[in-house]
C-alpha cells in the first residue's frame, strides 16, 4: 500500500524529516505543502519539487493526502493536529506533540470523533543503544544504577524565532524534553510522578536558556538533565552504577545520516569496555516505523499513546514547577 504526505510547514526539518527520505521509498510520497509565508512555501515547492497549496486547511482536505506531518512552532501543534484528525488522517506530529496533559487528551477525543491518529515525530525511539544500556542493567555485574545524567546543547537560535518567545511554547526545557524522558523512557523506565525544574531566563519572562531537571526513578536512583542554548552541540547519557560508567554519546548525530554510536563502560577498577551499534540514520527508520504503524506491521497506537502521554506528564510538570520559581523571583525583583 502507498501513502501520500502533506506537509503543514515549509520547514527545513520537514525536508529533512519527511522530503529526503521519503525519495528512497516506493511506498511513501510527499503531495503537497502550505505555510503561513505563501512566497516561503513557494520557494520550498520549487526548491523540493512538491505542489504548493493555499493553506494549511487545503493540505488537510486534500483528497490524496493519507498523513498530515506538521512542523509549526509548539503552541500551534495541537490545533492544527485536531483539525486533521476531524479528517480522519493519520497525523505526524514533530516533538514535542504537545505542551500539556490536557492537549494531549484533547487529541486523543479528537482521534475518537473523527477517526484519525496522531503520533509525536520522535525520531530517537527504538534506538540499538537502549538495548545494551538495558542488557548491562538487567545483567547487573556493575551493581546498581545510581544516577543518570543527561547533558544537552542546541545552538542558539535566531532572533524572533519561536523557540525564543514563550507565547509559542519555546525555551530550550520544551526542545530537549521529549528525547531526555524517551531515553530513560526506554532505559530505565519512568516514575507515575515527580520530577522538579529550574530554569534561567534571559528576562524574567522570557524562555529558558538553560535548564536543568531531576527526576526520581523508580528504582530509587535518580535522573538529571543539563540542557542550554549554547555554540557547542552536546547530546549525551551518563548511567552511574556502583562499578561502572555507561557512557553514549553523540546520541544525536543519526540525524545527519547513518551513523554508528559507542556504549563505553568505564569501570572503577579502570577497564573500559566499548560496544559499538549498528550505523542508524533517525530519519529514515522513523518513516519506516511510521509505515509499519500504518500497514499494521509492527505495535499498535495504543502502546504509542501511552508512552507519549507518560512523557508530556512528566514534561509539563517539570515546566510548570520551573516557570512557577521564576515567575516568583522576577515578582519579587519588581517590587523591591
Amino acid at each position: 500500500m502507498n501513502w501520500s504526505i502533506g506537509l503543514i510547514g515549509a520547514t527545513g526539518i520537514a525536508a529533512r524529516a519527511v522530503i529526503a527520505p521519503s525519495r528512497d521509498r516506493h511506498d511513501i510520497a510527499v503531495h503537497a505543502v502550505a505555510a503561513s509565508d505563501r512566497d516561503r512555501a513557494a520557494v520550498f515547492g520549487r526548491r523540493h519539487g512538491v505542489m504548493v497549496l493555499p493553506s494549511y486547511e487545503d493540505v488537510i482536505t486534500a483528497p490524496d493526502v493519507d498523513v498530515v506531518y506538521i512542523s509549526l512552532h509548539n503552541s500551534a501543534h495541537v490545533q492544527w493536529a485536531q483539525r486533521a484528525c476531524a479528517e480522519g488522517r493519520t497525523v505526524l506530529v514533530e516533538k514535542p506533540l504537545c505542551l500539556s496533559l490536557a492537549e494531549h487528551d484533547l487529541l486523543r477525543e479528537a482521534e475518537q470523533r473523527g477517526g484519525g491518529q496522531v503520533l509525536e515525530a520522535l525520531p530517537t525511539l527504538g534506538h540499538p543503544w537502549h538495548d545494551v544500556v538495558r542488557r548491562v542493567l538487567r545483567e547487573g555485574r556493575f551493581g546498581r544504577l545510581r544516577d543518570v545524567q543527561s547533558r544537552f546543547a542546541f545552538r542558539t537560535p535566531e532572533p524572533g524565532g519561536y523557540r525564543l518567545r514563550p507565547d509559542l511554547g519555546g525555551g530550550i526545557f520544551h526542545d530537549v524534553a521529549s528525547y531526555w524522558l524517551q531515553a530513560l523512557q526506554e532505559t530505565v523506565g519512568l516514575p507515575s510522578s515527580g520530577g522538579t525544574g529550574t530554569a534561567w531566563c534571559a528576562e524574567p519572562h522570557g524562555v529558558d536558556h538553560a535548564f536543568e531537571a531531576v527526576l526520581p526513578l523508580p528504582d530509587g536512583a535518580t535522573a538529571t538533565l543539563t540542557c542550554s542554548f549554547a555554540a557547542q552541540h552536546t547530546a549525551e547519557h551518563l548511567f552511574h552504577l556502583d562499578e561502572a560508567r555507561v557512557r553514549v554519546r553523540g546520541v544525536l548525530l543519526p540525524a545527519a545520516g547513518a551513523v554508528a554510536l559507542n556504549v563505553a563502560i568505564r569501570t572503577t577498577t579502570g577497564h573500559t569496555e566499548i560496544t559499538r551499534t549498528e550505523p542508524v540514520s533517525y530519519y529514515p527508520r522513523q518513516l519506516e516505523r511510521l509505515a509499519e504503524l500504518l500497514s499494521g506491521r509492527a505495535g499498535h497506537w495504543g502502546a504509542e499513546s501511552a508512552a507519549t502521554r507518560d512523557r508530556i506528564r512528566i514534561m509539563e510538570h517539570i515546566h510548570r514547577t520551573a516557570r512557577r520559581e521564576i515567575r516568583a523571583a522576577a515578582l519579587d525583583k519588581e517590587h523591591t
